[in-house]
């Protein structure tokens, strides 16, 4: 069956933290991070991903950050974080998204449960995106689902109707590149560990879902014009310089802390507020992360 590619963006995507405030969504925080990466020329959102705290997140909060999503979007595509631990769970929540106006759905493998055999993981995979009223994307985190999608499984459901592409958070370049060399030309392949975008570019992806850029998305999308351009020197500066120390933080005290905390630096939301299991970063880590967002943000200007 060949790949019928339905959707198609490229370039940098951003998977929105959710900002909290008084116990609630910040639905204006939201919004304000929107605005921010649409000003800096974010090609697609993300609502509801891992550094979106989606797990942490009821049923009516997670629609609602959904609908304010797709409301500020101002036509700019957005692929709604549709993971569940079930085909049900996530069918569901596909068709939640569909109905919202998103425009494509990104799924995990199932997190917990995992496998007995990589054949599950591929059941799993085409019973959901079978009939999918919207098309999908495979989001591989084996630090939180337990498993990688294993390159056998992915290469068979790459062929998928529905299946349009994959965002790549292992970490592992060697299994991107895999990726890249066994699924169709028009398999849409983004790198979602931020310090692995650039080489993961020039070895074919089609850009980058990373979390800082909710917090320097300029640099994102500087870095892969620059990339794009084939000018390796001002990609590798933009990484050295901007990308790489705001990075070794979000290692250091986890992507939605982090990232909330240059957000704060910044001026675009009032709290860094997580939720648990998540801790926020004390004043150090704070002060910290602040100097390196104002000395980015300094480089960039």
């Amino acid at each position: 069956m060949p790949q019928t590619a339905e959707f198609d963006v490229d370039g940098t995507l951003c998977p929105l933290v959710t900002p909290f405030t008084d116990g609630g969504v910040d639905h204006a925080g939201l919004t304000a991070i929107i605005e921010q990466t649409l000003t800096a020329g974010i090609d697609g959102l993300v609502p509801c991903g891992t550094t979106g705290e989606f797990a942490s997140l009821s049923s009516k909060e997670y629609q609602a950050v959904l609908e304010t999503t797709v409301a500020a979007a101002d036509g700019v595509p957005v692929v709604a974080g549709t993971a569940d631990t079930s085909t049900r769970g996530t069918r569901s929540r596909i068709e939640i998204a569909a109905d919202i106006g998103a425009d494509a759905a990104l799924i995990t493998l199932p997190y917990f449960h995992t496998a007995n055999d990589p054949a599950g993981y591929r059941t799993f995979i085409e019973r959901i995106a079978d009939n999918s009223p919207l098309p999908v994307y495979l989001y591989n985190i084996p630090a939180c689902t337990g498993a990688s999608i294993d390159l056998d499984v992915l290469e068979a459901v790459a062929d998928h109707q529905r299946i349009v592409g994959l965002k790549d958070s292992s970490g592992d370049l060697n299994y991107f590149t895999e990726a890249v060399r066994r699924t169709p030309s028009n398999f849409q392949l983004f790198q979602g560990y931020d310090s692995n975008l650039l080489p993961a570019l020039f070895f074919g992806a089609t850009g980058g879902i990373n979390a800082l850029s909710n917090v320097i998305p300029e640099a994102f999308v500087d870095a892969i014009d620059a990339a794009n351009a084939n000018d390796i020197e001002t990609a590798h500066e933009i990484h050295a310089n901007q990308i790489a120390p705001l990075f070794q933080k979000c290692i250091e005290h986890g992507f939605a802390p982090a990232s909330k905390a240059g957000l704060v630096a910044r001026g675009v939301i009032d709290s860094t507020a997580v939720r648990p299991p998540l801790v926020t970063l004390d004043a150090a880590a704070q002060a910290d992360i602040a100097a390196i967002v104002e000395a980015v943000t300094n480089d960039s200007s």
